[in-house]
């Protein structure tokens, strides 16, 4: 009985030590009803950013992704999350930290021009990868707005 409480104990405290604080974002969003989400009304400037994170990276709350935007905190965006931002045509860098046991840091290079449209996101086990997609993603109607927080 007392070996069951120790690994009850460890498994939750396993799965609620991946939490990652969320950061206070810097960017105006640009809010928008999911109705109005048009791949034809994004561009020059207007980019849709999101969390692509996987089903396994969803339920050990892992998927949760810190992003800085040219060292300017954009916010968190949890797992089927989205935002809509202005950026300047240029070369930004974007800097994304998931918490998967340890803290999983990377730096990512993309330049922004009239054709950027949409910037995936994804949280993986060594890392997190960012794409420059231009496609909404899959399933949209099932993703939800980033509240500031």
């Amino acid at each position: 009985m007392k070996l069951k409480n120790i690994i009850l104990f460890s498994l939750v405290l396993l799965l609620t030590s991946c939490a990652l604080k969320p950061i206070t974002s810097d960017y105006t969003f640009i809010k928008t009803d999911l109705e109005k989400v048009e791949l034809d009304n994004l561009g020059n400037g207007t980019i849709l950013i999101y969390n692509g994170a996987d089903i396994l990276h969803k339920i050990d709350n892992t998927a949760r992704l810190n992003i800085w935007i040219d060292n300017k905190p954009l916010g968190q965006i949890r797992p089927s999350e989205y935002v809509i931002i202005n950026l300047k045509n240029g070369k930004h860098q974007f800097k994304a930290l998931h918490i998967d046991v340890v803290n999983m840091r990377s730096e990512h290079d993309v330049e922004i021009d009239e054709k950027t449209k949409v910037i995936k996101i994804k949280p993986n086990i060594t890392s997190n990868r960012l794409t420059v997609t231009n496609e909404l993603p899959e399933k949209i109607e099932k993703f939800k707005y980033a509240e500031k927080r």
